[in-house]
C-alpha cells in the first residue's frame, strides 16, 4: 500500500503512485534512501576525476595539428581585407 507521506524523505505521496515522486522509494525498495539513484551509476564520495578520464578517453590528450596554422591565416586573410578597405575608403 502507498503510504500518504514517504517514509524516505517526507514528500506527499499521490494516491496510486508507484513511487514517491521526490525520491524515487517505493514498496520494492523498501522505501530505502538508495531507491532513485542505485541504477544510474552517479559517481559517490570516492570519485576520482582523474582517474574517469583517464578510463574514459584514453591517457593521451587528442590535439588537432595543423588547424591552429589554418585560424592563424584566416585571421591575416581578414586582417589584409580589412586593411585594404580602409585604405580605399581614405582615398
Amino acid at each position: 500500500m502507498t503510504p500518504e507521506t514517504c517514509p524516505n524523505c517526507g514528500a506527499d505521496v499521490p494516491r496510486g503512485a508507484k513511487a514517491c515522486p521526490d525520491c524515487g522509494a517505493d514498496e520494492k525498495t523498501g522505501w530505502s534512501e538508495e531507491a532513485h539513484a542505485s541504477s544510474l551509476g552517479l559517481p559517490d564520495e570516492s570519485f576520482e576525476y582523474e582517474e574517469f578520464v583517464e578510463r574514459e578517453f584514453g591517457k593521451k590528450k587528442a590535439l588537432p595539428y595543423g588547424m591552429k596554422w589554418f585560424w592563424w591565416a584566416v585571421a591575416m586573410a581578414v586582417a589584409a581585407i580589412f586593411i585594404l578597405g580602409m585604405f580605399k575608403w581614405i582615398r
